[in-house]
């Protein structure tokens, strides 16, 4: 990129957007619905792990909206010239349960973006800082990172499966099907067509198949962790390593906890690991 456009998105840092809402019944029956027998029991109406990422969604209208589905860049988020956008990792922080009925607020703030020159081309990282609320106080913090990335990354050669690296001590298969995508889609208002939309996936972003999200791999092994220990942790941390095509039998397999945490990690049924995590209580 040229020093002024990077100059430009160095402008953006610092830009905030405030948006609010409601953790109503329908939208808890909705998520333990989709998720099944993957989603962990609560109690005392606190919402399951992973919920917050189904809340506050940005609602954009449909003229607003890119060629990829999501809302078009230069509004909160910076108008990179990437034409390619993932959800590359978060860092959460949880300080008190959100619980059904509750009024959230959730407050973003971008606070860094990084070029850099990767195997596939240039990348360039930003970071978004979510301050949740309800209206007791803070509930969740989270610095989130989204990957932009040439039109040609998708259809690059795909790395050799990796070999073992985690000493599992409890592993769980889960199906993923087109209909659990499209139903993840619609609980986080997710436009990314990706996820749902195979021929514009396989021919304009070049996948083998629909992207299975990943958020909801990473809600995946929250709920996995959380069944293991019987509570949630109160920091969770994943980063993604390789797109899962669906519909596939995924692997999600964690560590015993010891002082350090839990590391877990999904393995494709290809074999390429596709996130890694860390939790710790």
């Amino acid at each position: 990129m040229s020093l002024d456009t990077s100059t430009t998105l160095q402008e953006w840092i610092g830009r905030t957007h405030e948006v609010e809402d409601i953790v109503t019944p329908r939208l808890l029956a909705s998520f333990a619905a989709t998720l099944g027998d993957y989603a962990v029991q609560t109690t005392n109406g606190a919402a399951p792990p992973g919920l917050h990422w189904c809340l506050t969604p940005d609602i954009a209208d449909m003229r607003e909206l890119g060629p990829d589905g999501h809302p078009a860049k230069g509004g909160f988020l910076p108008p990179v010239p990437l034409p390619r956008r993932m959800w590359a990792a978060s860092d959460v922080r949880f300080m008190a349960p959100i619980r059904s009925g509750d009024g959230i607020r959730r407050r973003s703030k971008l606070t860094a973006i990084e070029e850099k020159q990767g195997r596939i081309g240039p990348l360039t990282f930003v970071t978004v800082r979510h301050d949740i609320a309800n209206d007791a106080g803070p509930v969740i913090e989270e610095d989130q990172t989204i990957v932009y990335r040439p039109a040609e990354a998708a259809a690059a050669s795909p790395a050799l499966p990796a070999s073992p690296t985690l000493a599992a001590s409890h592993e769980r298969a889960v199906d993923v099907d087109s209909v659990l995508l499209f139903r993840y889609s619609a609980l986080t208002f997710n436009g990314h067509r990706i996820h749902y939309d195979a021929p514009y996936a396989t021919t304009v972003e070049g996948y083998p198949g629909l992207v299975i999200h990943g958020p909801l791999q990473a809600t995946l092994l929250l709920n996995f962790a959380t069944s293991i220990v019987g509570q949630s942790p109160r920091r969770f941390s994943f980063r993604g390593v390789h797109p899962a095509i669906g519909p596939q039998r995924l692997l999600l397999s964690a560590t015993s906890p010891g002082n350090d945490g839990m590391a877990l990690e999904v393995r494709s049924a290809a074999g390429h690991v596709t996130v890694k995590a860390t939790a710790q209580w």
